[in-house]
């Protein structure tokens, strides 16, 4: 019930600021939840209702709150996922942290009032393609939130003498409008540096680290990063969970496969192919199962064959080494 009460939270939020986009998002959020719960006309009727309401010419006099505007709007993209913790695979120790950062966030107000802030300030790192970016997807989507994606490695380039300040513009976002910030690529500031930049990228990191402490628990702050090696030990005290990734074992690749092609996966074994999963990421075996269901379907197939499988994972493999 307390997912549910979330996602109403958000609709009467989006409701009221008028933000159709996330109002509808939020609405299919319930939509799935309620598939998954075997109620399909419920559902369904939800599903008819966004799909007809879509139809209604918007009301163009309503500011749409969770679409950035001004400075902002060049600084982040804006995102109302949908993806569930159930669709994620990990181990379950990484799992059973995420759960438990959602548990803090629904039961904040509780936790703020006897003087404890929910975890909300996270450091995720690990190989590229291992989750991270579809954990705060996670996050954003079980909370009901939108979700706001800054690419630090683009800020510092583009914005160079001036990316403090526009950071200190994300800053002002987050305290004033919930939802999960993801700052990618945070090796870019928090890396070892030389050259005529390290000046600045310390400064750069000094603002950041500075605004991360005085960031409100009503938000979800999360940085990213694919190189914990080159990041400086003192930057993990700074955050309340680091959360570590890894590439998939055995058993969790054939999850990512198995849940990736749906119906066209029935009957396939996918036994015995660690030799051709090993090395890939979560990303690369979505990629892989993809192009082996492509395959399939073009032949006129309701099925993927497991040879096909193969082929599409030797290739993904052979790309990573090339």
């Amino acid at each position: 019930m307390a997912a549910l009460g979330e996602h109403i939270t958000a609709m009467v939020r989006s409701h009221a600021a008028g933000d159709d986009a996330a109002f509808y998002s939020v609405a299919l959020q319930v939509a799935a939840r309620e598939a998954r719960s075997g109620h399909h006309t419920i559902a369904e009727n939800i599903k008819k209702s966004v799909d007809s309401s879509r139809q209604v010419t918007p009301r163009s006099n309503i500011t749409k709150l969770a679409q950035p505007r001004g400075d902002l709007a060049e600084l982040v993209e804006t995102t109302h996922p949908a993806v569930t913790l159930r669709e994620f695979v990990a181990p379950p120790s990484l799992t059973g942290q995420i759960k438990h950062i959602i548990a803090e966030q629904r039961q904040r107000q509780r936790l703020l009032e006897h003087g404890f802030a929910p975890a909300h300030r996270l450091l995720l790192e690990g190989p590229p393609g291992t989750g991270k970016t579809m954990t705060a997807s996670v996050l954003a989507s079980e909370l009901a939130l939108p979700m706001f994606t800054v690419r630090l490695d683009s800020l510092l380039s583009k914005y160079m003498g001036e990316t403090a300040a526009k950071l200190r513009i994300v800053f002002e976002a987050v305290a004033q409008r919930r939802g999960v910030y993801l700052f990618d690529e945070f090796d870019s500031l928090g890396g070892d540096r030389s050259g005529n930049d390290v000046g600045e990228a310390r400064r750069i990191l000094n603002s950041f680290l500075v605004f991360l402490e005085g960031v409100s628990p009503e938000s979800i702050v999360i940085a990213a990063t694919n190189h914990r090696s080159i990041l400086d030990r003192a930057l993990f005290r700074r955050f309340d969970a680091v959360l570590a990734y890894q590439l998939p074992d055995a058993r969790q690749a054939s999850a990512v496969i198995r849940a990736r092609l749906g119906s066209l996966g029935t009957g396939l074994s996918l036994a015995k192919l660690g030799d051709h999963t090993n090395g890939l990421s979560h990303a690369d075996l979505v990629k892989a199962a993809e192009s082996a269901a492509k395959g399939a379907l073009m032949r006129g197939q309701s099925a993927v064959r497991r040879e096909d499988l193969i082929t599409a994972l030797t290739a993904r493999q052979q790309a990573n080494i090339g």
